[in-house]
């Protein structure tokens, strides 16, 4: 059995803040922040919207999206950094609220890798025979956890939520090959200290624009297949610049990577999921494309997945 995506969806939040907000808030520019990171604006959850709200509306559009509904998973991933509570978990609250009677659920932490962590996981066990479908999530609400006098990370974040339903799809479709792992060395880089998040930028930059390209190349290569295989490239949307090293390593035409940082900033794990729902809204990804998706986070950690899109019914 191959595991692959069954239904996307993806939701943020209303509300908007642009780069002139920022301006108003902290020493920097509209200016500087697009030159450095691609970031025009991002959207921001209301004081009473919460992780597992954005989890939720995500969640409904990926379900609906895969003609199924929650009584018909039987487990919930949630990649998130920013649970509403210790516990209980996002999984179980979205279990409670998609009717998923049947669903084991937990939480998945692995920062901004976190929702290929997920993938992965899900595979698994439907590869193994154990669950049929599985419900994967990538939620945060970072502004929660955010410095907002921190120049250097508040102009970075967002909050935002994707998912998939994956589940056994034809021969031929599926994840082909992945790649995940992890330096615990690297703890200082990015990590969250009395409830903010804190990073040394230079550390993080440096990792990530030798992993995210490696790791990519990783994946192709344990799929058997060439660089000139790779149909389009979902990058975790967390700076242009570490985009475009993974980019330029796989030789992928920039109207063949996802870039939504534009509007969205950095939404840790929700960041590859919303980026993959939007792009097979647009029809930019369809049926039958090699679709490399690639991410790094605190840990550090990391992942990539190589599958094919589609179910091949």
């Amino acid at each position: 059995m191959t595991a692959g995506i069954l239904g996307l969806g993806h939701y943020v939040p209303e509300r908007i803040m642009t780069n002139k907000d920022l301006e108003k808030i902290v020493e920097t520019s509209d200016e500087w922040i697009q030159s450095r990171t691609g970031i025009e604006t991002r959207h921001i959850a209301s004081e009473n919207e919460e992780t597992s709200d954005l989890a939720y509306e995500a969640s409904v559009r990926a379900l609906s999206d895969a003609g199924i509904d929650g009584e018909a998973l039987d487990l919930i991933l949630v990649a998130t950094i920013t649970g509403d509570m210790a516990f209980p978990s996002v999984a179980c609250q979205l279990q409670k609220r998609l009717g998923a009677t049947k669903a084991a659920a937990m939480d998945v932490g692995a920062a901004c890798a976190g929702f290929m962590y997920g993938m992965i996981t899900a595979a698994q066990f439907i590869e193994n025979g154990g669950y049929e479908k599985v419900l994967v999530v990538g939620a945060e609400k970072l502004s929660k956890i955010t410095d907002w006098t921190d120049r250097n990370t508040c102009v970075l974040f967002g909050d935002g939520a994707g998912a998939c339903v994956m589940g056994q799809v034809a021969e031929g479709y599926g994840i082909k090959s992945f790649e995940l792992g992890a330096d615990g060395t690297g703890d200082t880089a990015l990590y969250q200290e009395n409830e903010l998040i804190r990073m040394n930028g230079r550390e993080v930059f440096k990792f990530a624009v030798r992993q995210m390209p490696e790791s990519s190349e990783n994946v192709v290569l344990k799929a058997g297949l060439t660089k000139d295989d790779v149909d389009f490239l979902v990058p975790h949307q967390a700076n242009v610049r570490i985009m475009e090293a993974a980019r330029t390593r796989l030789d992928i035409p920039k109207e063949k990577m996802a870039y939504s940082i534009n509007k969205y900033g950095n939404t840790s794990a929700a960041s590859i999921p919303i980026a993959l729902s939007e792009e097979v809204q647009n029809n930019k990804i369809t049926s039958g494309d090699n679709v490399v998706l690639v991410g790094f986070g605190g840990g550090l950690t990391w992942g990539a997945v190589l599958l094919t899109y589609g179910r091949g019914d």
